[in-house]
């Protein structure tokens, strides 16, 4: 557990004059970590207030300046390492390992859109409807205040991968950080603050989700929400309601295909990982493994085996291989989810166990078949150790299977042939999909758009897609005087026969 002293030095960075605390509890032990102060909507619109104030400075700083607090920041993030690795599994319970994992993605993310912002924001000339009669350009502005709403089962990354592009934006930040991940966040913020944000550039408030929630959604220009679908549903709504755009990643019941062609072992280790990284308590990680029938004798053993033979624990060190479930909600929900499984038919081939003499929330990887609808984790996402494995009889039958589903964050393709893994991959319905990987392929591809299609989001992180939703676009357009465009009827009848000749001559000589 982190010391006192640093708990207390985090925490100084909250926005929050409640008075009022929470008490956030220790995966690992059960434990009180610490006492974290909450914060009021007064304090949500008095940090939206001094971000408005330091957002216009930030803005008028230049793009140069905001680079360079960005890289700086990126040092940091990797100077500070352990700190935020200790912060990281000590709040959400996760392994070392997977915890490192945040680091990686969140300096990853810094330094992308640090280096990329100039180039996607830059605007220009664009296409004009009469190529020499008119001119126009683009210009990209901040949207001003951005809200950010993040869960606690990746506290880090999923912050900085929201927050970084909107910094380098222009953008102003309030965000509302999940109690259980604070820590994280605060960690990381102090990394920028002492990069050369201005410290009211990016402010932290936690505090209950209907008052503190609502308060920042309601002081912001933009809202960015990572959560369930339904508390993301309520926050679009608001946002809808305000005439702001939002844009949210949601929950995934996620579909891994395991094609005929593969080799057993290696799809079996590949799979454990991406089923029970952070003990499956990842919007990405996958709950539904489709095995071609030619393979699932020789795969369904030896995944079986795999995941029995991963190792539990809570070391602050590189030790394990699956962690703790982050809260007791966490464990009540997977279990429940086991023992209905369990009570109408299915069959558990490993796992299948609470492990309480380890920590109070852990519990046994879980590999079930004989899944049916009927039961509650066939179509709804678990959002813990708990996978279904289905034998199916061909590509058509896996495709089919994978994408009968309300969700469709993330999916994954394991196959032999490359080739024909991306074919299959292709007629998946998903905002992300991996081949021969369960989530890291794609989630670590900051260069690329990630998020959810159906009712697994709206909008997209990462890539230029992800700075361009924090930027207001203004079209600026101007005649050049070669030719007076037309104001009358009597000019019109001159001028359309000629107007007529241009547009079929663009299309002739294919001209946009």
């Amino acid at each position: 557990m982190l010391q006192r002293a640093e708990t207390d030095a985090l925490t100084a960075g909250l926005t929050a004059t409640s008075g009022r605390t929470a008490s956030v509890i220790a995966p690992f032990t059960g434990d009180v970590l610490h006492e974290l102060p909450l914060s009021s909507a007064q304090d949500v619109q008095d940090a939206a207030a001094a971000a408005r104030v330091a957002q216009a400075s930030w803005w008028a700083a230049g793009w140069r300046h905001r680079r360079a607090v960005l890289l700086r920041a990126h040092d940091l993030l990797l100077e500070r390492r352990e700190l935020l690795l200790d912060a990281v599994q000590t709040e959400t319970g996760k392994t070392r390992g997977q915890a490192f994992e945040e680091v990686f993605n969140s300096a990853g993310a810094t330094r992308y859109n640090a280096l990329a912002a100039r180039r996607v924001l830059a605007g220009g000339a664009r296409r004009a409807g009469i190529p020499l009669v008119l001119r126009t350009r683009v210009h990209y502005r901040p949207k001003g205040i951005v809200g950010v709403i993040t869960p606690w089962n990746y506290p880090l990354s999923l912050a900085v991968m929201d927050i970084a592009p909107a910094l380098a934006a222009g953008n102003g930040i309030v965000q509302k950080a999940d109690n259980q991940g604070a820590l994280s966040i605060l960690a990381a913020r102090r990394c920028f603050t002492d990069a050369g944000l201005p410290e009211a550039l990016w402010a932290v408030v936690a505090g209950d989700g209907d008052e503190i929630g609502n308060a920042v959604v309601d002081a912001g220009d933009y809202v960015s929400f990572t959560g369930s679908t339904a508390t993301g549903a309520r926050v679009a709504q608001r946002a809808a309601g305000r005439l702001i755009p939002a844009s949210m990643e949601l929950g995934g019941k996620n579909p891994l295909i395991v094609l005929d062609d593969v080799d057993p072992a290696k799809a079996a280790a590949d799979a454990a990982y991406a089923c029970f990284s952070a003990a499956g308590q990842l919007c990405v990680s996958m709950e539904r493994v489709f095995v071609l029938r030619g393979v699932a004798d020789r795969f369904i053993p030896a995944f079986a085996e795999r995941v029995a033979s991963l190792r539990l624990g809570s070391d602050l060190a590189y030790t394990t291989d699956v962690g703790s479930l982050a809260t007791k909600a966490q464990l009540e929900r997977v279990l429940a989810h086991l023992d209905d499984a369990v009570a109408h038919g299915a069959t558990v081939l490993a796992g299948g166990h609470a492990r309480p003499e380890l920590g109070p929330y852990f519990v046994e990887p879980t590999v079930l078949t004989d899944v049916t609808s009927e039961m509650q984790c066939f179509a709804h996402e678990t959002f813990g150790p708990l996978v279904a494995v289905t034998v199916v009889e061909g590509e058509d039958a896996a495709i089919a299977a994978a994408n009968d589903s309300e969700f469709g964050l993330n999916a994954s393709v394991f196959a032999g042939s490359r080739a024909r893994g991306l074919r299959v991959a292709a007629r998946l319905k998903a905002g992300s999909v991996n081949v021969n990987e369960g989530y890291r392929a794609t989630f670590s591809s900051v260069d690329a758009p990630m998020g959810g299609v159906k009712r697994s989001g709206l909008g997209r992180r990462n890539g230029p897609e992800g700075l361009l939703r924090y930027a207001e676009s203004t079209t600026i357009a101007s005649a050049t005087g070669l030719l007076q465009l037309p104001r009358t009827a009597s000019e019109f009848r001159r001028l359309a026969p000629a107007m007529l000749l241009l547009l079929r001559t663009l299309k002739a000589v294919r001209r946009r």
